[in-house]
């Protein structure tokens, strides 16, 4: 089967149109409370890896009825203006997730240079995936 555009194609067209933060920058972001760092990793990567410390998990397949006020999934915290520092394992998911924010006009998104990988690579801060409270 032969597709119109593969996915490498899609992620180089996404990385053209997105803002990509470096990770020194990123670091820097972890004590901006005007900055939310938003993991759309898979649960299990979140529970095997650890994730950015104070990170917002959101599905991937959630993110964009998260972000929707219009959609009865939406989640506040979308709304409050902040910078979202989108970050997935590699940068791929990140970056079509990104300009797909973009799209629907949200604003100050961007999403974090070489993902998850890279941040643990450089040592940065990693915390483990909080735990649901259990309902009693």
């Amino acid at each position: 089967m032969k597709l119109k555009i593969g996915y490498q194609a899609l992620i180089a067209q996404a990385m053209e149109q997105v803002e990509t933060v470096p990770l020194s920058q990123a670091k820097a972001f972890l004590e901006d409370s005007n900055t939310v760092f938003v993991d759309i990793r898979d649960v299990r990567e979140l529970e095997r890896e650890g994730m950015i410390p104070n990170a917002l998990h959101a599905p991937r397949g959630m993110l964009e009825f998260w972000v929707d006020p219009d959609s009865p999934y939406f989640k506040p915290i979308f709304g409050e203006g902040k910078r979202l520092v989108l970050y997935c394992a590699s940068a791929w998911r990140s970056a079509l997730a990104t300009e797909t924010l973009q799209r629907m006009g949200v604003p100050g998104v961007c999403h974090l240079e070489g993902g998850f990988s890279a941040w643990k690579k450089a040592e940065l801060p990693v915390a483990a995936k909080p735990s649901k409270p259990h309902s009693t």
